[in-house]
């Protein structure tokens, strides 16, 4: 589906109630915006299910912050990334060690303002059977402070599916979780197909919405971030294992993703406007 189509919806955290998030999330279409500071977050997306994913995210973000005023996913903030593996007694085998473990990308790194960001993914890969998928739930569970996928309900969600979870860091706060979801078999990109979400580069702050993550078809070359000031970004696709540079904005893999990945980050006084892909 073009990413070139937009439609967008608003709603604030003053007036969301569960019934409006269970009507956000049956209406949620190919592109959506959802929230008001600090947490609001712009999604659009290139095929009907990946942005209904990006709204249960994001309606999840905006509920948890108008209940306790902390970061963007509550009680999902902060710890240094390190995983630590369920309780067993017994050794787990290649295959499990793999299954209960995080792949972890650093899509992008840079200075602003005198502080380093930096924006990663987690990509956990798919239990094959309900068993497994139990016991990758309870190893999200002692990752970083609990990472749970936005769109499942438990662990018989997991089954068949990669799960990923984006994070993003400023100076010396602790890193909280952006963005997560879940790749369903054969659930990837194609052609000109794009999901993307703003941000302000610091979720302590309402905007500036200036930092754009978004996942493209493997096949994309280039993209292009519009700013309001009218000024263009353009980033370009990487290999895998191309090295992250400071405050150079790529497109990359991110092990484990069926889709590559791209950051934008807006100049310092201007914010995003829009995004699509450029030959």
């Amino acid at each position: 589906m073009s990413a070139d189509r937009e439609t967008n919806h608003g709603m604030t955290s003053h007036d969301m109630t569960h019934t409006d998030i269970a009507l956000l999330l049956a209406d949620a279409a190919d592109e959506v915006e959802i929230g008001i500071a600090p947490y609001q977050a712009v999604v659009r997306g290139g095929r009907r299910r990946r942005a209904r994913r990006w709204a249960v995210a994001a309606a999840t973000a905006l509920v948890l912050a108008g209940a306790s005023g902390g970061l963007a996913v509550a009680g999902l903030q902060g710890g240094n990334g390190q995983l630590t593996p369920p309780a067993s007694t017994q050794s787990p085998t290649e295959d499990e060690r793999s299954l209960y473990t995080a792949q972890r990308t650093t899509l992008a790194i840079g200075m602003d303002q005198g502080k380093e960001w930096r924006v990663v993914i987690d990509v956990w890969p798919a239990p094959r059977d309900e068993t497994e998928a139990a016991g990758q739930w309870e190893a999200m569970g002692n990752y970083a402070y609990g990472e749970r996928p936005a769109d499942a309900d438990d662990s018989s969600d997991l089954v068949g599916k990669s799960s990923f979870f984006v994070w993003r860091s400023v100076g010396d706060e602790e890193q909280s979780v952006t963005m997560s979801g879940t790749f369903g078999q054969g659930d990837t990109l194609s052609g000109k197909d794009m999901e993307h979400a703003s941000f302000p580069l610091d979720p302590n702050f309402a905007a500036p919405h200036r930092l754009v993550i978004g996942q493209v078809a493997m096949t994309v070359q280039r993209v292009g971030c519009t700013w309001a000031d009218g000024t263009t970004t353009q980033v370009r696709r990487v290999p895998r294992g191309y090295d992250v540079n400071t405050d150079e904005q790529v497109i990359r893999p991110a092990d484990g993703s069926p889709t590559n990945w791209f950051i934008c980050l807006a100049p310092e006084g201007t914010a995003y406007k829009s995004v699509k892909v450029t030959k």
